[in-house]
């Protein structure tokens, strides 16, 4: 029977769930023992399972990955969490330079069946290393699978499909998400690695987005409807890597226009990525240029400018503008007549 979820009852859930099926399951990180994680994500789970199965380390996040890799090579599956985004910084080499290329460099003969949980993403009020949106980094590096998951049954099913996965995963979990809810009957399963959802249908625009954003981008997508009859489509990414080119390219071209959220800052980033895909496979079906909606290209900011660095409502709405009204460039969503715009 179903009942209302949150994101992070799902996750619990998925490890619980794990634990239970699977003894080579760990959990292990910072404070994910007694606490049960600073969201609360490994709640019960040592009480339940024992220090054995879910337990402390030390506060050294490149021993924490290290030793997953030690464990990987004998039978484990150790799933790791790194507590917030830029906390993981410190492990870097490790994922970089061992856990995304030891299958490649032994020839398929070691797997690394491990996941890296983050906590990443702003929207909580955090200060600086607390908030940073890192997926860049890792799409980057050949070797990893890079998830991140915006509704709790997703959270649920691609939790189960990492864990049970023979490459890394870096899990990437929006905290602004964490108290997100939604009718949910556990277990459950959606669709696989490497499969993009079309969120809502349209027929005017296509709205690319993951994680994070995506809430935004079904809210906008919802005022512009009823303010100013646009039909935009909804495409949640969920896996960037692998990446489901099918799914995004049959909507851009479906709809002929295209804009690209992600909360990462815009230089380089994954939404680069996603607009350079979009642009090459679907040129001749395009009415206008890819845009992009990011965040700023600065170190992340105090909490009390954190909504002026974010992606907002009316920053998405003024991108599809500048896509619908070509003549009017200059003309803001909000400066349009009979709209009321919507705080960003």
């Amino acid at each position: 029977m179903s009942r209302p979820t949150t994101y992070a009852q799902a996750l619990n859930a998925a490890l619980r769930d794990a634990l239970t099926e699977d003894e080579s399951v760990l959990v292990f990180g910072e404070d994910v023992g007694a606490l049960g994680g600073v969201f609360r994500i490994t709640d019960g789970l040592t009480r339940d399972f024992g220090e054995e199965r879910c337990f402390d380390t030390p506060l050294a996040e490149a021993g924490i990955a290290g030793y997953a890799v030690g464990l990987c090579t004998q039978g484990f599956r150790p799933v790791i969490e790194m507590q917030f985004d830029a906390f993981g910084y410190p492990a870097f080499e490790q994922v970089v330079s061992h856990v995304a290329k030891m299958r490649n460099r032994t020839q398929g003969r070691l797997t690394l069946p491990m996941v890296i949980r983050y906590p990443y993403a702003g929207g909580i009020g955090g200060v600086e290393h607390h908030c940073d949106s890192s997926e860049g980094y890792y799409v980057h590096t050949p070797g990893l699978h890079v998830v991140t998951p915006s509704t709790p049954a997703d959270a649920y099913s691609l939790l189960r499909e990492a864990i049970a996965s023979d490459d890394p995963v870096v899990f990437m979990e929006p905290k602004s998400l964490y108290w997100s809810k939604a009718e949910l009957e556990l277990p459950t399963r959606t669709e696989p690695f490497g499969t993009a959802v079309v969120r809502r249908e349209g027929a005017d625009v296509t709205l690319i987005t993951y994680g994070p954003q995506v809430p935004n981008a079904l809210k906008a997508a919802e005022i512009a409807a009823v303010e100013e009859d646009w039909d935009i489509e909804v495409v949640d990414l969920r896996t960037l890597v692998p990446f489901d080119d099918e799914t995004v390219m049959a909507s851009v071209r479906k709809t002929g226009r295209a804009v690209v959220l992600a909360e990462a800052q815009g230089f380089a980033g994954m939404g680069a990525e996603v607009a350079a895909r979009v642009s090459e496979r679907c040129f001749h079906s395009l009415a206008a240029p890819v845009l992009r909606v990011t965040g700023l290209d600065i170190p992340y900011p105090p909490p009390i400018l954190e909504h002026s660095h974010l992606p907002g409502v009316d920053r998405i709405l003024d991108t599809v503008a500048r896509l619908q009204w070509d003549d009017e460039p200059d003309l803001t969503f909000a400066d349009r007549p009979g709209t009321t715009g919507v705080p960003a």
